[in-house]
């Protein structure tokens, strides 16, 4: 006799609702009432506070992680006769930055058991594919792209190995833009992502940066939102690169004080990409309880993790290191061939569940736009491809409570019983 399915949840459990409640929105109001509301003193209150929380030196905020990361490889230098390598398993936006730049993307298959990019297959990129020229950068042999980054993504917050790729960037004379939009509170060995600590334990003669995003979805939000700590000659370029490229950005809301002055200059082509005041007052709000946010979700994480488990080979768990990752998502990987289920049946079985998940990420090189761009087939990255087809992230928010992210990892565990005696 079929086993009969799940009782769905008593209502339906969005997969990433913001946090914010009534210290936002005070924040909020006192902001407007003090009559600045773009880029001005609460914008520098919310950096000073950031990099105090990530232990270092200077932060800049900015628009978006995009702009972030945009800014960075323009700091950076990078332009059109240059590539950076990056992995298939992100958010459009990473690959994005780059080709807004005019510089290539050379993508490079994930390590499959984080979902993180390969430190193991960019070496392979570079051996076979790049020769070295005169100024000991790696240049592409087909393309004649100079090889000037590398982009990895601390996927779902869990931290590259940032180790070997420090070692990779040394040996090829490339220089290091992290893709912390996930990361914000992962920590790698002890330190955590974007502070001036882990920069000095793992030093490289190259420029460095890290770029986090407060999105409505992420760890710490902002409604919109993103931010870069690293080199400090950088981040003053991007200050100026992210206001139009007027020079001393960093005080220009001060010529409309009684002390301020009318003069300033632009000293570059800059872009519109400044980060606001009212922004800030809900980064500071959201910043004074991150650390009880972050307790939710790894707590959350082990919920999930001890149901789940003894499912053992019907679903591929993420790795156990609670400590250091940021816990942005829960991604599980259900045996769908041993399920006899198609992953979008399964994600349909889950909303008649009444539970919220997604999927992160489609591979980039598979969209319209990358297929034609970079004429690559989805099977190009075997690893990225079987990643996707498989992996369904969970609802992580801290506004459920433990007892909605139990009952959910319960429904989820009856469903893929459920599937398997069907």
């Amino acid at each position: 006799m079929p086993k009969p399915f799940p009782k769905p949840l008593p209502k339906f459990i969005a997969f990433a609702p913001p946090p914010v409640g009534e210290e936002e929105i005070k924040g909020i109001i006192k902001t407007i009432g003090s009559g600045w509301l773009t880029k001005g003193p609460k914008t520098e209150i919310f950096e000073e506070k950031m990099a105090q929380y990530l232990k270092a030196e200077e932060t800049v905020a900015v628009s978006s992680c995009t702009a972030a990361l945009h800014l960075a490889l323009r700091a950076m230098g990078l332009g059109p006769s240059d590539g950076v390598i990056t992995t298939p398993i992100t958010f459009v936006s990473t690959v994005h930055a780059i080709v807004y730049t005019g510089a290539w993307p050379f993508l490079c298959d994930i390590d499959p058991v984080d979902g993180n990019l390969s430190p193991e297959r960019v070496i392979e990129f570079l051996e076979n594919n790049c020769s070295i020229n005169n100024q000991n950068y790696p240049v592409h042999r087909k393309t004649g792209r100079i090889i000037k980054a590398i982009l990895p993504v601390h996927y779902g917050g869990f931290p590259a190995n940032l180790k070997k790729f420090q070692a990779i960037c040394q040996g090829y004379n490339l220089h290091l833009l992290e893709d912390a939009a996930h990361a914000l509170g992962a920590s790698y060995q002890g330190k955590r992502i974007g502070s001036s600590q882990l920069f000095k334990e793992l030093p490289i003669q190259q420029h460095r940066m890290v770029a986090f995003s407060f999105y409505a979805t992420k760890n710490l939000t902002t409604g919109e939102g993103g931010l870069l700590s690293g080199d400090e000659d950088l981040l003053a370029k991007c200050r100026t690169l992210s206001s139009y490229g007027i020079s001393d950005s960093r005080r220009i809301w001060g010529r409309y004080s009684k002390k301020g002055t009318y003069r300033y200059d632009v000293d570059c082509l800059g872009f519109k990409n400044n980060f606001t005041d009212i922004q800030a007052a809900i980064g500071i709000a959201q910043l004074a309880k991150f650390d009880k946010l972050q307790k939710k979700r790894l707590e959350f994480a082990r919920i999930y993790t001890e149901t789940l488990a003894p499912l053992g080979k019907l679903i591929k768990l993420h790795p156990e290191n609670y400590e250091e990752s940021a816990w942005h998502l829960y991604p599980i990987r259900p045996n769908f061939a041993r399920l006899n289920l198609h992953k979008d049946t399964f994600m349909d079985k889950l909303k008649n569940l009444n539970i919220g998940a997604s999927v992160m990420f489609i591979p980039v090189h598979t969209f319209s736009y990358y297929r034609k761009l970079l004429k690559l087939l989805p099977e190009t990255y075997p690893e990225s491809l079987k990643f996707y087809r498989s992996v369904i992230s969970l609802p992580m928010s801290p506004v459920h409570s433990l007892q909605t992210i139990s009952d959910v990892a319960l429904a989820i565990k009856e469903l893929i019983l459920w599937a398997k005696r069907k």
